[in-house]
């Protein structure tokens, strides 16, 4: 019904902004990852919308980017992920950080969302995992940095890390386990893919 909503932020509150358009104030529940990017009261502000309808109520929740709504409706269409868990996970994860996160396995990166538990955050993992491949993940991430203009040595080091992990599965490893790995290495600056590969490999042999 809502594709975005365009207008003057009127109110900043715990859980939610009321954004003025045109003398109406329409209530929208956001992430607390959100609240960091948000304007000054009286500015301009535009949201990408998901309206949800329950029987006794009619609920928008609102995000800054269309990847971080594409990324709530998928977790929303997982069993036992309603809207509340929904925001809850993107709270302590950004979308780019959920993609890796599911990709390689991490349950307990995305338990940290408050009720969410262990069982669930698998089954965030088991019903999302084959929508999203590696790939998508590095390309989205160079895109939001790009967009948010955070494409400095970030940029370099996720090149770095893409190329590792490429040359991960090269070798035969699965996308799972690579990404893993090279997510043990802290990669700083001046490291090429050769540093970043043996590193990785020391702690494939921990697994």
């Amino acid at each position: 019904m809502y594709s975005y909503i365009r207008g003057e932020l009127a109110e900043i509150n715990l859980d939610h902004i009321v954004i003025d358009v045109n003398g109406i104030g329409y209530m929208v529940y956001i992430s607390g990852q959100t609240f960091e990017y948000l304007p000054n009261i009286g500015q301009q502000i535009k949201v990408h919308t998901y309206l949800h309808i329950r029987e006794d109520a009619m609920i928008l929740y609102g995000f800054l980017t269309k990847d971080d709504l594409d990324m709530f409706i998928k977790l929303i269409g997982v069993s036992g992920i309603g809207p509340k868990g929904g925001l809850a996970v993107l709270s302590v994860l950004s979308a780019d950080d959920l993609r890796f996160a599911i990709l390689a396995g991490d349950a307990k990166a995305i338990a940290k969302a408050p009720g969410v538990g262990a069982k669930t955050a698998q089954r965030v993992i088991l019903e999302l995992k084959d929508k999203m491949s590696l790939e998508e993940a590095f390309e989205k991430k160079t895109e939001n940095l790009s967009k948010s203009g955070k494409n400095d040595g970030n940029s370099v080091k996720n090149t770095v890390k893409n190329d590792t992990i490429m040359a991960l599965t090269a070798l035969g490893y699965s996308q799972t386990e690579s990404l893993k790995a090279v997510s043990q290495v802290e990669i700083t600056e001046g490291m090429d893919v050769e540093d970043v590969l043996k590193l990785a490999l020391k702690h494939m042999a921990l697994f």
